[in-house]
This record gives C-alpha cells, sequence and structure tokens, in this order.
C-alpha cells in the first residue's frame, strides 16, 4: 500500500500539459529540420538538372541553401535543449502548486524566470509563425509544377500540343534570368514530375511544412501553459505572505493573552 501510494504521489507530480507540448514540439522540430533538410538537397539536384545547367547561374542560391541547412542543425539544437528546459520548469512549478500549503517557498527569482519563460515562448512563437508561412512557399511552387504536369496528363485536358505548356522557375527569383534553360515543357516537364527527386521533396516540402504547423501548436501551448504557472506562483507567494502575517499576528495575540494572565495572576 505504501508503493502504491508513492507511485500515486510521483504521478500526481507530473505536469502532464507540458509533456504533451514537449512531445508535440520535438515531433515538430524533427519533422521540419529532418524534412526540410532533405528536400533541400533534392531541389539543389532539381535545379542543376534541369533548370540551371550552369554552375555559376545558381552558385548563390547553393549557398543560401546550404546556409538554411545549417540554420537547420542550429534550429534542432536549441529547441531540444529549450523544450527540455520548459519541461524541467513545468515540474517545477508542479510541485510548488501541489505543496502550497506546505513547507515550499516560491522565490522571487523563480518567479522571474516564469515570466522571462513566458516572454521568450511568445517570441519563439511569433517567430514560428514566419517560419511556417515560409514553409508553405515551396510546397505551393511543387504544387504548380504537379498540377501541371497532371493537367498535361489528363485525358480530360483535350490539349493538341503540349510542348507550349511551360514552367519557368525564373520568374519565381529562385534561379536569375540568364540562367539557361530556366524552363521546363511539355515532356521534359511531364519527365521532371516523374523523377524520384521532384515527388521525395514535394511530400517531404509537405510534411515540413506540417512539422512547422505542429511546433507553433506547441509553442502556443507552452505559452498558455506557462502563463497559468507564472499566475499560480504569483498566488502561492502571496498566500505563504498571507499564512505568514497570519501566523504573526497569533503569535502576537498569544503574547498579549500571555502577559495579561500574568499581570492578572501577580495582580491577584
Amino acid at each position: 500500500m505504501g508503493c502504491f501510494e508513492c507511485c500515486i504521489k510521483c504521478l500526481g507530480g507530473v505536469p502532464y500539459a507540458s509533456l504533451v507540448a514537449t512531445i508535440l514540439c520535438f515531433s515538430g522540430v524533427a519533422l521540419f529540420c529532418g524534412c526540410g533538410h532533405v528536400a533541400l538537397t533534392g531541389t539543389v539536384t532539381i535545379l542543376e538538372t534541369h533548370f540551371s545547367k550552369v554552375t555559376s547561374d545558381h552558385a548563390m542560391l547553393t549557398d543560401v541553401i546550404q546556409l538554411m541547412q545549417y540554420v537547420i542543425y542550429g534550429i534542432a539544437s536549441f529547441f531540444f535543449l529549450y523544450g527540455i528546459i520548459l519541461l524541467a520548469e513545468g515540474f517545477y512549478t508542479t510541485s510548488a502548486v501541489k505543496e502550497l500549503h506546505s513547507e515550499f517557498k516560491t522565490t522571487i527569482c523563480g518567479r522571474c524566470i516564469s515570466g522571462m519563460f513566458v516572454f521568450l515562448t511568445y517570441i519563439l512563437g511569433v517567430a514560428w509563425l514566419g517560419v511556417f508561412g515560409f514553409s508553405a512557399v515551396p510546397v505551393f511552387l511543387f504544387y504548380n509544377m504537379w498540377s501541371t504536369c497532371a493537367t498535361m496528363r489528363s485525358p480530360m485536358a483535350n490539349l493538341t500540343n503540349i510542348e507550349s505548356i511551360c514552367v519557368d522557375v525564373r520568374q519565381y527569383g529562385i534561379i536569375p534570368w540568364n540562367a539557361t534553360p530556366g524552363k521546363a515543357c511539355g515532356t521534359t516537364l511531364c519527365d521532371i514530375c516523374n523523377t524520384s527527386e521532384f515527388y521525395l521533396s514535394y511530400h517531404l516540402y509537405i510534411v515540413a511544412c506540417a512539422g512547422a504547423g505542429a511546433t507553433v501548436i506547441a509553442l502556443i501551448h507552452f505559452l498558455m501553459i506557462l502563463s497559468a504557472n507564472w499566475a499560480y506562483l504569483k498566488d502561492a507567494s502571496q498566500m505563504h505572505a498571507y499564512q505568514d502575517i497570519k501566523m504573526k499576528e497569533e503569535r502576537e495575540l498569544q503574547d498579549i493573552t500571555s502577559r495579561s494572565k500574568e499581570c492578572l495572576n501577580s495582580y491577584t
């Protein structure tokens, strides 16, 4: 029975909301970083093979993609550490609330740290909204190519000259206007859509975008949890201050009562 009560007490101290948010954050960041890294590599292969065969035309784009891949490494490392810190803060706050009426004392430093996490998580949430919007751009570009290929292959389209249907990636600003060939038309475009690089990169960009969205949801979840925990800590400190004042007044009242009795006995 003692072991059972100990297990129940341990389970009662687990911050389940923070645990769910941490798992969702780890999953979203892992999907975004892993799928985004591989999709960027596939995009470079597609551009070098079909749209920009001169290396100097897309040298700047290659450098930018390599920089983004290094940034992805940093994002993965940072959020792995940040998620663990927020989970630990959730355990700390849960313990503070559970032992509100015991000898546990919440310090000003602890409340300041909780407030700092609220501010930092808000900033990261806004930043990840931008990342989520940015990750939808390659999905849109690949979808345009895929829908164009699907239209050309469809028997309902009734196209007489598919070679006149082209996709020019130069108009998106990905490669300069002097890049050759810069566009793909007709059967060449269909061949690109049938390559494994295109198929894999397209679906990986979709998963990466979904991962960014999951990370945004996780950060919003964290923000609600941290705000509630900060309010709980503030109430806990006020409750402890009230209890300290109450105990001090009771002691003073007991001292006055005892002194009054002593004076009355000495007078008698």
